[in-house]
């Protein structure tokens, strides 16, 4: 896995938690810093591809590992 900047486990959280924790770690990024976040629903795969589309920052990497969901978000 890619460096990271920040990690956020939002494991155990359901939609729309795991977005709205992953919006506020962003927040206190700076631009191009990395963002890893761990969750367990699976609608978060689709949330944060969504995610990362209306707020412009990059879905640098989305994978399921053991039944957990690693995002990588790079901060625009």
């Amino acid at each position: 896995m890619a460096d990271f900047d920040l990690e956020l486990d939002a494991s155990g959280l359901n939609c729309p938690l795991p977005i709205l924790r992953a919006k506020k770690s962003l927040s206190g990024l700076e631009a191009g810093q990395v963002l890893h976040i761990i969750a367990t629903d699976p609608g978060s795969v689709k949330d944060f591809e969504a995610f990362a589309k209306q707020t412009g920052n990059e879905l640098m990497e989305s994978k399921e590992e053991g039944g957990k969901f690693h995002f990588l978000i790079k901060k625009a």
